[in-house]
């Protein structure tokens, strides 16, 4: 038999051997091992045994799981959020005496009570949280690596290609998908300059165009030049060069076969939608 007993200078030890923790979640259980070792480096040699049993769904897995803890001096620390499942586990450590720690559920409850809201108990959430924020990230670092065809080689490893002449909101639209966690490139379309060989080799709804009403591009292209300081006659902003160079991006676009959106007047977010709704169709197509 073992038992928790007073050290001479007050610490708590365990009497005879080293105890086991055996950690059960239903996700990978690093919240509650992190608790457990904690606790373990509170007494001088912190040795525990730390048993992890990970993704547990069904109640046999726990009576497996706490008879084979029964055979020696444990303790169970768990993360369970499945009612059905707690209650499985403390009853069968009941059985055989071996004390629980619920590191979720005291939580869980002073959330409710202050916040008034019933938890959604689903397993693993903080996971596909952490997972989805990492891949909004890694989708931001993209857009801005592969902004303004500063490197063609991202093209084919893009999500999506936005292609068209400048001011089409290229780049807004780009940041916008990144935080769709969809990576985003986009490349200039300037008539002096060959596109990049790599937009014809995706496929056609993963590469979207970007056109705009040549009166409206006027228009913005002029306050551009003035926020620069420059004057508004520039070449950039003549209308003669504008109508060039969207007739020279529609080639392009019908060469590539892509969808084209027409951004005239509409917000990011809008644009956006259209894109993500053509990117998923194409992607159940192709499948």
């Amino acid at each position: 038999m073992w038992s928790w007993e007073k050290g001479v200078k007050g610490e708590v030890t365990i009497s005879g051997i080293n105890p086991s923790i055996y950690i059960i979640s239903d996700s990978i259980g690093e919240t509650a091992e992190l608790v457990a070792r904690a606790a373990a480096s509170q007494f001088d040699s912190g040795a525990v045994d730390i048993h992890r049993v990970p993704f547990v769904h069904d109640v046999e897995e726990i009576i497996e799981v706490v008879r084979e803890a029964s055979a020696s001096p444990s303790i169970i620390a768990y993360t369970l959020v499945v009612p059905e499942l707690r209650e499985a586990l403390e009853r069968e450590a009941r059985r055989y005496g071996i004390p629980t720690v619920d590191i979720l559920t005291p939580m869980l409850n002073a959330l409710v009570q202050v916040g008034g809201r019933k938890p959604r108990l689903e397993p693993g959430l903080i996971r596909r949280t952490d997972e989805e924020y990492f891949r909004k990230m890694e989708a931001v670092d993209f857009a801005v690596k592969y902004d303004d065809g500063k490197d063609p080689r991202g093209i084919l490893r893009a999500d999506v290609v936005v292609i068209g002449v400048s001011r089409t909101s290229k780049t807004p639209l780009c940041m916008y998908l990144a935080y769709k966690a969809i990576k985003a490139a986009n490349v200039p379309l300037v008539p002096e300059v060959a596109p990049p060989e790599e937009i014809y080799k995706l496929p056609p709804h993963r590469v979207i165009g970007l056109t705009i009403d040549p009166h409206k591009l006027h228009e913005i292209r002029r306050e551009r030049l003035k926020s620069l300081g420059l004057t508004s006659d520039a070449n950039y902003a003549s209308m003669e060069r504008i109508l060039y160079e969207l007739e020279y991006a529609e080639k392009i676009m019908r060469q590539v076969k892509c969808p084209v959106i027409d951004v005239t007047n509409k917000a990011v977010e809008e644009t956006a939608s259209r894109v993500l709704e053509i990117y998923y169709r194409g992607e159940r197509n192709v499948r």
